[in-house]
């Protein structure tokens, strides 16, 4: 950014620390975890307190600068790439307070810029549950699951962020504080604005607070690991376990060629010659928790698992799922580029999928390692690649087509929890229709009409609001 006295304003507003000018500092935030070219921002700043963050967002709709709000960066669709070189990124980990545990009533008040892992640490340690857990808990903001609706493995019985957000405080496009819902369990004060906020990417306005639901934790727990010769009797016990009306807490899959890199990545002692595994866990009730995992073990043995093998240790459960979420990043070590999609469908349809995104690698040849939450339908087809090789990226974009169209043939949607950024854009009217589109973009219009929210996201590339 040129102009010196609004650098000098912003420093102002929230000290000099805590507005980076230098393109040095600017070019961390050009970019997210999804495979998608950098766009250095104009200027980034850091507010550290909900004046600070309204008194950013006033001076940017009154200089008609976009906007862009970013949590840790672990998102996997581009919605946190700044859209033009004249882009504001505001970071929001310096709004990082728990304002309020509240143990009698069941619920957090908490800034944005909270880490995931740390709120559920604050929450355990209250003899409180917060379910939500996105693969990148650890590092990824509160603020960035609710503008993204994240999941995690346990969304399958204990549901998804959405689930959990009671009421917000959030900011329009011109600075103005909003208040949406209640710390009451029931709330219909006025449109459903929290609903509307949840997973809107950043398109309609910026948190502030959030408040959470909080749950009793579970008083029992049975994981199991399932070993299966083949993806296709795994994802047959999957619908069949789903099918028997039994809800488990887990119930994620890997196939073949992720066990293989996880193992060699974690050495977790997963048998490296299965065809799958169904990584399973059941919780609640002593009794329940016998009854299911029971029932569970039955309906895989039914379904051709050669060995079902049962944690005996809260150490041995952990090994389990640790192990699942190192699929990601184990991976992602065996080639330059990592494209993790997220075509999500009707449980029925789980063991079709899975077989469509076999044929696809097939068909054009490449390395794809498919793991994800099976019991929801989430599958994330993790395409290995190197971007600099043309002729083989060109190969890649079609099986990415591919599997997209596939999904929404199988009554599918473009993505379970990672949202639609710029990188499914395009996609959007093949899941909805035109008229959705429109009425979408009309929306934002009225509630964002400079247009500076997180412009080109979610309808259109970065040209298109």
């Amino acid at each position: 950014m040129t102009n010196k006295n609004l650098i000098s304003e912003f420093a102002r507003i929230l000290g000099k620390e805590n507005v980076m000018a230098e393109e040095a500092d600017r070019q961390a935030y050009s970019y997210d975890s999804a495979m998608l070219p950098p766009v250095v921002p104009g200027l980034v700043v850091r507010p550290t307190s909900s004046q600070q963050l309204s008194h950013t967002i006033r001076l940017c709709s009154l200089h008609g600068l976009p906007l862009t709000v970013r949590g840790s960066g672990t998102n996997l669709s581009g919605g946190t790439i700044p859209s033009s070189s004249e882009s504001v990124v505001v970071v929001t980990n310096g709004l990082n307070r728990i304002i309020e545990l509240n143990a009698r009533d069941l619920y957090a008040v908490v800034e944005p810029g909270v880490i995931t892992a740390d709120f559920a640490k604050a929450a355990a340690m209250k003899g409180l549950f917060y379910p939500p857990d996105p693969g990148s808990q650890t590092v990824s903001t509160l603020g960035g699951n609710v503008a993204e609706n994240a999941g995690g493995l346990r969304g399958l019985k204990y549901g998804v962020t959405r689930d959990y957000v009671m009421g917000m405080e959030f900011f329009d496009a011109g600075g103005e504080l909003i208040k949406a819902g209640s710390k009451t369990v029931k709330c219909v004060s006025g449109f459903n604005l929290c609903d509307l906020m949840v997973g809107s990417e950043g398109l309609l306005g910026v948190y502030s607070q959030i408040i959470l639901k909080l749950i009793p934790p579970p008083v029992a727990q049975q994981a199991m690991m399932a070993i299966f010769d083949t993806v296709e009797s795994a994802s047959e016990a999957v619908s069949a376990i789903i099918a028997n009306r039994i809800i488990p807490c887990t119930l994620e899959f890997l196939d073949n060629f992720t066990i293989r890199t996880v193992e060699d990545f974690r050495h977790a002692g997963l048998p490296v010659d299965a065809g799958a595994l169904l990584l399973i866990e059941v919780d609640g009730h002593p009794a329940q928790v016998e009854d299911e995992a029971a029932k569970v073990k039955e309906i895989c043995r039914q379904n051709q698992a050669k060995k079902i093998q049962v944690a005996q240790s809260v150490e041995e459960k952990e090994l389990i799922w640790q192990a699942r979420r190192d699929a990601l990043p184990a991976l992602a070590r065996l080639k330059p580029t990592t494209i993790l999609e997220d075509a999500t469908v009707p449980r029925s349809q789980l063991p079709a999928m899975i077989s469509r995104i076999k044929a696809i690698a097939e068909k054009y040849r490449l390395i794809i390692g498919t793991f994800g939450h099976a019991g929801d339908g989430n599958l994330h087809p993790t395409i290995l690649t190197d971007k600099r090789d043309t002729e083989e990226y060109s190969r890649v974009e079609a099986a990415i087509d591919e599997i997209f169209d596939a999904a929404l043939g199988l009554g599918g949607t473009l993505s379970g929890e990672h949202g639609i950024g710029l990188a499914k854009c395009k996609y959007m009217e093949n899941e909805t229709n035109r008229a959705t589109i429109e009425y979408s973009k009309r929306l934002k219009s009225v509630l964002d009409p400079k247009n500076i929210l997180n412009p080109g996201k979610m309808f259109g590339g970065r040209d298109d609001g």
